[in-house]
């Protein structure tokens, strides 16, 4: 049986699913992380597949998300994007901390995934910690310099005004760059990493993504193997049921 806890460490609320009689166990554990305006609950049917498998599977809410919600709208919460991104990233190590201290986590098999802000958040991380053995980006982008910047853009051509200076943004993207893949590519050494996006994505645009997949094969050129770019022609900001299955097959591969 697997079972689903609702608990919360560091203010931080998460769902922990496990199978029962692996409940107290060391276990290799996989931390997955949901998009902008979704919440943990929203990735059950990942967590799910996961701990079938044998995994202690983590889901967190995102800063200002799910439990954490402050009622902010849509707009509202986009202009707070890269904070909420780089606080998940350093909640992700505050979660696993506490989980090792208990003795419930394989140190030596901790693996990270999410859909779309959820891929971001894994790619930022694999910047700043070599303990992740295996990443999965669904839709996500590793460039946070260039995709801060065209978001910035998009606002500015439709007249909105961002609440900061120009000094703040620029600080903002000077902040960004310590955990833009894109920038620190031997951050990987040799890690499996997955991608899966869809050719139609015009939330977190395909070409940039698969351009970076291109540009690390040269790095994985003696594991081949680790890196792996799954294209699906013509869909959307939506995975697919290929991708959360080939997610499936990656960590067990791999983790």
């Amino acid at each position: 049986m697997i079972t689903v806890e609702r608990q919360t460490m560091h203010t931080i609320p998460y769902l922990h699913i496990v199978k029962n009689e692996a409940r107290s166990r060391q276990k290799p554990t996989i931390f997955f992380i949901h998009g902008f305006t979704s919440a943990k609950e929203h990735n059950l049917h990942y967590a799910y597949l996961y701990a079938e498998k044998g995994y202690r599977v983590i889901l967190p809410d995102a800063p200002l998300h799910g439990e954490r919600d402050e009622g902010l709208d849509e707009t509202t919460l986009s202009t707070r994007f890269w904070n909420m991104v780089i606080k998940a990233i350093h909640e992700v190590e505050l979660i696993k901390n506490e989980l090792c201290r208990q003795e419930l986590i394989d140190e030596s098999r901790i693996g990270l995934a999410g859909t779309s802000m959820g891929g971001i958040i894994t790619l930022g991380a694999l910047t700043q910690y070599d303990w992740i053995k295996v990443g999965v980006s669904l839709m996500g982008s590793p460039a946070y310099v260039g995709f801060a910047q065209a978001q910035i853009d998009h606002f500015k051509k439709n007249g909105f005004t961002l609440p900061m200076s120009e000094e703040e943004i620029q600080h903002q993207l000077q902040t960004l760059a310590s955990y833009d893949l894109s920038l620190h590519k031997e951050k990987l050494n040799n890690r499996p990493l997955l991608f899966w996006h869809g050719t139609a994505d015009t939330v977190v645009p395909f070409g940039p993504t698969y351009a970076f997949y291109k540009s690390i094969l040269p790095d994985y050129e003696s594991h081949p193997e680790h890196l792996r770019f799954i294209t699906e022609e013509g869909e959307g900001h939506k995975v697919s049921r290929e991708g959360l299955l080939q997610s499936v097959t990656w960590f067990e591969r791999y983790l």
